[in-house]
């Protein structure tokens, strides 16, 4: 078995597709439109792994979990980025261009070398090897 697809509500579809495709060379699929429930997505895919579905439907709530705190359900999910300078790099040229790093890169207890970026709409993602 494998993971296919991850998805995420978001307010600005357009806004998150650009992020993933800049920042990670993700690819989408054309948008999907449910005129009736007033729904749409992106699918964005990445050179290996599990798709990301970007989805947004004007009637979905805010999420009420403070980004910072660490909370119950999915908190974070991690794309590899290929090598510690890679993950630098990206880091770097995140924070340049305005993006929150909640996590500077380093060397955790349990192996992995990574950071972590509020992305747009303030998701965490882990950059990693």
């Amino acid at each position: 078995m494998k993971i296919e697809h991850i998805a995420i509500w978001v307010k600005d579809l357009e806004q998150m597709k650009a992020f993933y495709e800049k920042y990670f060379g993700g690819k989408s699929n054309e948008i999907y439109r449910n005129e009736k429930k007033g729904f749409e997505s992106y699918f964005i895919s990445f050179d290996s792994g599990a798709r990301l579905e970007l989805m947004q439907m004007p009637q979905i709530p805010d999420s009420k979990n403070d980004v910072y705190e660490q909370f119950m359900g999915l908190i974070h999910f991690a794309i590899s980025v290929g090598s510690k300078e890679l993950v630098d790099d990206l880091t770097k040229l995140l924070e340049k261009d305005g993006l929150e790093i909640i996590g500077q890169p380093r060397w955790t207890g349990d192996g992995y070398y990574e950071s972590v970026v509020l992305d747009p709409e303030q998701n965490r993602i882990e950059i990693t090897i």
